[in-house]
């Protein structure tokens, strides 16, 4: 139970970190990758449902035996978000830069894993 609350902590702290800028990085990823960002309701919708998934890594850090079936729904919201990144590449949509990110998700996703099956059902 002790790594299930380390993992689902450690993915929190980390997707607060990599979420947050993005409320504030707007203007300089339009200029980084263009086209600029023309739909600002998706990007800042796609912002804030990302960092509402962050708090319910926290929530299911706090009591991983009662939120243990979050678990699994944590880890499809991971691979959902690398299927789609898979799918953007393939389409030659996105540069390879953007698996930085998503080799994080599919740790995070595989630790999510294990830590389900190291848990034991309330």
């Amino acid at each position: 139970m002790k790594f299930s609350k380390w993992v689902f902590a450690i993915a929190g702290i980390w997707g607060v970190l990599v979420v947050t800028p993005l409320y504030f990085s707007l203007e300089a990823i339009g200029r980084r990758f263009p086209p600029t960002i023309t739909h600002r309701e998706f990007y800042f919708g796609f912002a804030g449902v990302t960092l509402a998934w962050q708090l319910v890594f926290f929530v299911i850090a706090s009591d991983p035996v009662r939120f243990r079936p979050l678990m699994p729904v944590a880890v499809f919201e991971k691979l959902v978000w690398i299927t789609a990144l898979v799918v953007l590449y393939a389409q030659n949509h996105i540069g390879s830069s953007a698996g930085l990110f998503g080799a994080a998700d599919l740790v995070l996703g595989a630790l999510f894993v294990v830590a389900y099956s190291m848990t034991p059902a309330s």
